[in-house]
């Protein structure tokens, strides 16, 4: 079964993906500098993400069809942490947002059958 996130990707493409500067150190998440852009002396953004129309540079593919983050190892926490709607059981209002957004249908708890 392909993960519903491999064929999505609304959220790298939605909203602002902002973390600690620490992230990026090796004994983090090596999170790849150039990659980044600050937002604040402690905060760094996802390149892209900081944007009216936010688009991670990491985001290879096309939003909803297939897609994948080309750092997935040394994603930040943000995206470490998103759970995309019904995976834990529960329902994700922010993964709904970010697909209905980008003309995606809400995934259901069928999605993971």
């Amino acid at each position: 079964m392909i993960h519903p996130c491999q064929k999505c990707g609304a959220c790298c493409a939605y909203f602002r993906v902002s973390f600690h500067w620490s992230e990026t150190l090796p004994e983090s998440f090596s999170v790849p500098i150039a990659l980044t852009e600050t937002i604040s002396p402690h905060t760094l953004a996802m390149r892209g993400t900081n944007q009216p129309e936010p688009y991670c540079q990491a985001l290879v593919g096309v939003v909803g069809e297939n897609i994948k983050c080309d750092i997935y190892e040394n994603r930040p926490e943000p995206c470490r942490t998103f759970l995309p709607s019904f995976e834990d059981g529960f329902q994700n209002d922010r993964c709904d947002q970010a697909r209905l957004n980008k003309g995606l249908v809400a995934l259901s708890l069928s999605d993971w059958v």
